[in-house]
């Protein structure tokens, strides 16, 4: 069993970097590609940006690109989400996920995912 957990989110201003990071447990070595979402109030669920853990290949949402920036940190197992000159339009709750054992394609559809977080608050003032 995969576990993922975020941490990271909190309270900035507009202007401000905020960093997200995903823990893996259970099989995380056998995860390759790992993905960050969002839900904003009212909305529905929103791809923000993807990578392929052992390549490092990405893809990002347009909302997102050239802000934010996701990365793996190979040792610990973590795939984290640089976030910045955020937006208050960027308030959401950011969710960690990662696609079934043995996929090595990035996508941006929710329903390729199988495996996710609980979700981190990130809320932005203007």
């Amino acid at each position: 069993q995969v576990q993922l957990v975020e941490s990271g989110g909190g309270l900035v201003q507009a202007g401000d970097s905020l960093r997200l990071s995903c823990a893996a447990s259970g099989r995380a070595s056998s995860t390759s590609i790992r993905a960050w979402f969002r839900r904003a109030p009212g909305k529905g669920r929103e791809f923000v940006a993807a990578i392929y853990t052992h390549g490092g290949n990405t893809i990002y949402g347009d909302s997102v690109k050239g802000r934010f920036a996701i990365s793996r940190d190979i040792t610990n197992g973590t795939a984290d989400l640089q976030m910045n000159s955020l937006k208050p339009e960027d308030t959401a709750v950011y969710f960690c996920a990662a696609r079934p054992v043995g996929m090595t394609v990035l996508r941006r559809e929710a329903s390729a995912y199988s495996y996710w977080g609980q979700g981190t608050q990130v809320t932005v003032s203007s």
